[in-house]
């Protein structure tokens, strides 16, 4: 009841496991949520400290389940981190509404659903959200009219959060990846969006998992209690630099 604990959405892969494995290395107990139950089971019976949920955060009933189980489980809330999220890249004229909501779905709804159902646990500990958006909610790039609309969505809400919230001591942060050498990124990019990339990042290279964690294990911990309301764009310098890709306007 006295360890710290921080519930990860997305939390079987990518970003959301590099981030448990970082909170559970600074001595964190760790809520793993994922609805991808094939994945995030095997990961999780590889860890200790670690409480496996797999449910879906753009569904309320599963998001009131996941918050009543940590509770059950570990009595406190110190930190969420709303990292799950889904992409579908394309034209906007192929973008359907239902992809549109596909999206919104995870990507938006699922944000404000675990914070809304977590806030009452934050207040109590004076705890952390971290929300993961992108750097596609910074700056507006050819075929992402749903997924960077998602994410520009988040960084927003994570404003209203850290007004609404700051009076009772809960700091609401939101961190924006650039390219990301994750599963998810290396699916859907070509050598030539690659290397593109590669030309248009000051640091000239993707950035790791672990890397991002970093920051928001930082965002999440006691080191940043003067920190709110922040949007910290950790994408090697990418966001600095000039508008669009040639690979991608192609």
């Amino acid at each position: 009841m006295t360890r710290k604990c921080a519930i990860v959405t997305g939390a079987a892969r990518g970003i959301g496991l590099a981030t448990t494995d970082l909170l559970l290395e600074q001595g964190w107990q760790v809520v793993m949520v994922d609805r991808d139950a094939s994945e995030l089971t095997p990961v999780a019976e590889s860890r200790e400290r670690v409480l496996a949920l797999p449910h879906d955060v753009s569904n309320p009933q599963e998001v009131n389940r996941l918050i009543s189980q940590t509770l059950d489980w570990s009595g406190r809330i110190d930190a969420l981190v709303n990292n799950a999220g889904v992409a579908e890249f394309g034209p906007i004229a192929d973008c359907t509404f239902d992809m549109w909501r596909r999206v919104m779905e995870t990507n938006l709804d699922g944000v404000f659903l675990c914070s809304q159902a977590a806030a009452d646990a934050l207040k109590e500990t004076r705890g952390a959200i971290v929300n993961i958006a992108s750097i596609s909610g910074l700056r507006a790039s050819t075929l992402r009219v749903a997924y960077g609309t998602s994410k520009a969505a988040v960084i927003h809400l994570t404003k209203q959060y850290a007004a609404e919230l700051g009076e009772f001591g809960v700091r609401a942060n939101c961190v924006c990846p650039g390219p990301v050498r994750t599963k998810l990124a290396m699916a859907v990019h070509t050598q030539d969006i690659i290397d593109a990339y590669h030309d248009a990042i000051p640091l000239n290279r993707y950035g790791s998992e672990r890397e991002l964690a970093e920051v928001i294990c930082f965002l999440a911990s006691e080191k940043a209690s003067y920190v709110t309301g922040q949007v910290v764009a950790a994408d090697g310098g990418f966001d600095s630099t000039g508008v669009g890709l040639p690979a991608l306007r192609g």
